[in-house]
């Protein structure tokens, strides 16, 4: 029961003015390493963990696009990850957790997502 309400709700976890555009910040969210990005107008939010490197490094990946849509490639292997899905682009079947993020009052909020 308490994982349930734990997703639920939203996390604090800095002033947007605290976020470089283009790039990429790893953030402590309720125990989970999650990477935060901000790309022109768009804010993402995903696991920081490179699922092919198995290491927690996504938030130090270079931060681009392909064919318009916002990316992110490993700083280990270089896999492309789509941020508003968490779909890596290079190899089928590969993914990281996206999790809800938004700007409040000024403050950016993520909402974890469990996997499944």
């Amino acid at each position: 029961m308490s994982t349930a309400t734990t997703t639920l709700r939203w996390h604090v976890v800095c002033p947007l003015d605290r976020l470089d555009p283009d790039r990429g910040v790893a953030a402590l969210v309720d125990g989970a390493q999650v990477a935060i990005f901000r790309t022109g107008d768009g804010l993402y939010a995903i696991d920081n963990r490179d699922p092919v490197a198995e290491a927690y490094v996504l938030s130090r990946g270079i931060v681009g696009s392909r064919q318009g849509v916002p990316t992110v490639a490993s700083p280990l292997h270089k896999q492309v990850y789509d941020l508003r899905t968490g779909v890596c682009l290079d190899l089928p079947g590969v993914s990281v957790t996206r999790h809800e993020i938004r700007c409040r009052n000024g403050l950016v909020e993520v909402r974890l997502r469990q996997e499944g």
